[in-house]
């Protein structure tokens, strides 16, 4: 056992995190992950769903016809980051002793595109008050720095400290300008109004709490009147008990300068716990940078609808056959069950090989009974993130889909590395779930987690080493022990605005 002080004792008491889990994140430490055992990269027929017209039509009908009767459904959108990482070019040249950016360079290609952001407006009056001249101006007597400095310093704008939802992201023609979090409501008034209704989750960081509840003040009214609804928003912060211990490089106790336990955040996949609480029916999962203007916003309605539609599908499915396994344990309606888990939810089981019809019937209720995802996947033209594989599950029982990063894959062998290599999709991080069981009670989400999922990252604390423990991600290892079902969606669904130069694609004017 670990001896912790009297004032490690209050400190975790005041976070909320017990003995037992910051001993069984130590052991994390020292063990490490396992690997998980991927089987074949997804793809139609092997983990994906390939849905025929006829089938998108009945998804398409089904989320309009759930719609207009008055079904429960809500946004829920990651949205506590900070954009630093949009701007790490930016930061780099105003803190470097070069006075104008290189040829092709991201410093570059913002300061010949300067016009065309969405902010220049914001940018213009900023650079007037501290300059008395316009970003053109200063960039003609060769003060590139100057107008750099003004987007992203504190005395400027301070994007470089704000967080992506307030970000001015694009500007339409009658001069007015939206946030992320402006499109975010608009995007959600076009596929999940209910009843009259938007219901829209973000979480937020504390710190940037206040500034969500200004701008959100400030742009409901607006947006209701613009789209004829009525928004219910809530918000949540992360949870300080799903920090993470941070240990030294021998996996020690990590100490600050004070003699503090060190805690970081536990990732994305602490946001696990701020969907539980949500209590949700049906919940889509979309990051906040995701998000085009109206004009582009066709393509992503549609096949949000479409997932909606796959989910509703796939879930009656599940509670039929959970309802009629229950009533009888027919051979018949066993075996349409098991084509079911693998020509649709793609998941196999040893016991499904048997033939004890009611090992079989119990493997399938225990299948059924889980919190239900349709994720949509972009075919991979080189964006980053994670990607869909049929995968067994850490404790060898289940083989499923599952999206995995790569830090979850064992690259030393070589039939992972060709299986990778060889990934037709990748997540874009659009999902849709369905979170009740069929008598209407909530799952309790965080039963679902695979622990053995997370990974284990270097930092650093004030020029001190530290190891750094990630919780299984939220649509990663956190949805594991879910019914998954991917589909593929058309690229032009997912617009992701990692850098500031993003905001330059053609779906972000």
């Amino acid at each position: 056992m670990t001896h912790f002080t009297q004032a490690d004792l209050d400190q975790l008491r005041d976070k909320g995190i017990s003995i037992d889990v910051v001993e069984a994140q130590l052991d994390r430490f020292r063990t490490g992950f396992p690997y998980l055992k991927i089987l074949a990269p997804a793809s139609p027929g092997t983990g994906m769903v390939a849905l025929s017209d006829d089938e998108r039509s009945q998804c398409l009908d089904r989320w309009n016809d759930y719609l207009a009767n008055n079904g429960e459904v809500l946004k829920f959108v990651p949205a506590s980051g900070a954009a630093s990482r949009m701007f790490k070019a930016l930061f780099a040249f105003v803190n470097g002793e070069e006075s104008e950016p290189k040829a092709g360079s991201p410093v570059a290609e913002l300061k010949e595109n300067i016009a065309s952001f969405a902010f220049y407006n914001q940018l213009c009056q900023t650079t007037n008050a501290l300059y008395g001249k316009t970003p053109e101006q200063l960039i003609e007597e060769g003060r590139s720095k100057d107008v750099v400095a003004a987007i992203i310093l504190p005395d400027g704008m301070n994007y470089g400290a704000l967080p992506k939802a307030l970000l001015t992201f694009h500007r339409y023609a009658d001069g007015t300008t939206r946030t992320a979090l402006e499109e975010q409501l608009a995007e959600g008034a076009q596929m999940a109004a209910s009843a009259g209704k938007v219901k829209l989750h973000f979480t937020v960081s504390s710190n940037h709490r206040k500034l969500f509840e200004a701008k959100l003040a400030e742009a409901v009214p607006a947006m209701e009147e613009r789209f004829g609804v009525k928004y219910e928003i809530s918000l949540s912060e992360q949870k300080p008990s799903t920090d993470t211990i941070a240990v030294t490089p021998d996996n020690e106790l990590f100490r600050d300068d004070n003699g503090r336990l060190v805690f970081r955040p536990g990732g994305h996949g602490a946001l696990i716990e701020n969907l539980n609480d949500v209590n949700g029916t049906v919940v889509f999962i979309k990051n906040i940078d995701n998000i085009v203007a109206d004009s582009h916003r066709e393509p992503t309605i549609e096949n949000k609808k479409l997932l909606g539609g796959l989910l509703l599908s796939v879930q009656g499915r599940i509670a039929d056959f959970a309802k009629r396994l229950k009533d009888a344990a027919d051979k018949t309606v066993v075996d349409e069950a098991i084509d079911f888990c693998r020509s649709v939810l793609f998941v196999g089981s040893a016991a499904f090989d048997t033939d004890d019809d009611q090992a079989r019937r119990t493997a399938l209720l225990t299948i059924f009974d889980r919190p239900v995802r349709v994720c949509g996947m972009v075919r991979n033209e080189g964006e980053p993130g994670g990607g869909p594989y049929v995968a067994m599950s850490s404790d060898g029982k289940l083989s499923a889909p599952q999206i995995l990063e790569s830090t979850q894959i064992d690259l030393s062998k070589p039939e992972n590395a060709e299986m990778m290599k060889g990934a037709g999709y990748f997540n874009p991080v659009d999902l849709v779930c369905y979170l009740r069981r069929p008598d209407g009670t909530s799952y309790y989400l965080p039963d679902y987690v695979d622990p053995a999922t997370g990974f284990i990252s270097e930092k650093s604390l004030g020029g001190r080493d530290l190891r750094a423990l990630e919780l299984p991600g939220l649509w990663n290892g956190a949805m594991s022990n879910w019914n998954t079902v991917f589909v593929e969606v058309p690229a032009a669904t997912f617009n992701p605005v990692k850098t500031v130069n993003d905001l330059l694609r053609p779906a972000h004017q």
